[in-house]
């Protein structure tokens, strides 16, 4: 069942656009001004076989379409834009300390539809340059630490305006490492830690997903191309990548908001590529300008629009924030309950 029993939406439907629009104006303005970002325009679709769309998971196929006007040149609906924004950077000459963000609207026809994931996505992408003295968990924290305040703020905000609402995240998100959760919950899968994880602390940040645990697997898959999750820190553990994880008290559930990371340099870039057994990929456009030292050192990340809005209207199903696509049933069943999907 993908909507919670008993639930009643906090807000009308009018209601619920206005505070869409004003969740997520404020919190651009809030990350914008954080982290010193600057707003670029992004493609919607990028040139297939150049590298610069995202892999993902790994496993993720791209919804693809040729264009008649440039001879059939194939073009993929972008995934993310994890790769885009670096080579954006780049290219306007974007200084150490400063960086871009941007809306980005993807389709993931692969993935699981329920009541947080959807066949359509929206988030916004950030990007900042970095030195390279900054690729470090301490500067991965005090990263997360003003996303996770931005968040704050404007749940602040939205609480002020409705009086329904109530702002019940922590005030502080903890840390905790990937291979530490594994050795907490030993006998959990790694959903079920977040699940753990989100419960006990509210607000959480696990760090270093994609490099194999003590167990084997890793708590989940990364592509390796754009976070660096394979890099030893001065804490013993590999990694400089992370999500940001929450408790969702209307589904009594863990909430990805944000999956980031400082990115690959060169030597991590090879180090992936060859633990994933995609070494062809060094021969790509975008990968080939990062082994000529033609990119900077950055990190960034991707926040989800519609999850964050639904996390802070106290929604229960992601369909009641975005439109999107849903199976006749479960607008059926929706309906029984009095809840809205737009």
């Amino acid at each position: 069942m993908e909507f919670v029993e008993g639930y009643k939406s906090l807000l009308s439907p009018k209601d619920t656009e206005k505070a869409i629009k004003l969740t997520k104006d404020t919190f651009e303005k809030e990350l914008a001004s954080s982290l010193r970002l600057t707003r670029l325009t992004s493609p919607l679709f990028v040139a297939s076989g150049s590298g610069i769309n995202d892999d993902l998971n790994g496993v993720e196929k791209p919804v693809s379409f040729s264009v008649t006007a440039l001879g059939g040149m194939k073009m993929e609906i972008v995934q993310s834009l994890a790769k885009w924004k670096r080579m954006a950077l780049a290219d306007y000459g974007y200084p150490i300390g400063r960086g871009i963000y941007t809306d980005m609207n993807a389709l993931r026809p692969d993935d699981t539809v329920d009541a947080i994931h959807s066949v359509y996505v929206d988030q916004w992408d950030w990007e900042k340059v970095i030195s390279d003295d900054e690729r470090n968990l301490e500067a991965l924290k005090a990263t997360v630490r003003e996303i996770y305040a931005a968040i704050k703020r404007t749940s602040f905000m939205l609480c002020e305006t409705y009086s329904a609402l109530e702002d019940y995240l922590p005030d502080e998100i903890t840390f905790i490492h990937s291979e530490d959760l594994e050795r907490e919950y030993p006998s959990l899968s790694p959903q079920q830690r977040e699940r753990e994880a989100a419960r006990k602390y509210g607000a959480v940040f696990i760090i270093g997903i994609g490099y194999p645990l003590s167990q084997g697997e890793p708590h989940s898959l990364r592509a390796p191309d754009y976070d660096d999750w394979s890099t030893l820190s001065k804490e013993g553990y590999h990694g400089l990548n992370g999500d940001i994880i929450v408790y969702d008290r209307v589904r009594n559930d863990s909430l990805e908001l944000s999956s980031m990371g400082i990115r690959v340099n060169k030597e991590s870039l090879l180090r992936q590529l060859e633990m994933k057994g995609l070494n062809e990929r060094k021969d790509l456009y975008w990968h080939k300008r990062l082994l000529n030292g033609e990119y900077p050192q950055t990190i960034g990340g991707g926040i989800g629009q519609s999850r964050l809005c639904m996390l802070l209207l106290h929604k229960c199903h992601i369909g009641e924030v975005q439109a999107s696509v849903w199976s006749a049933e479960t607008r059926r069943e929706a309906g029984e309950k009095g809840i809205y999907l737009i």
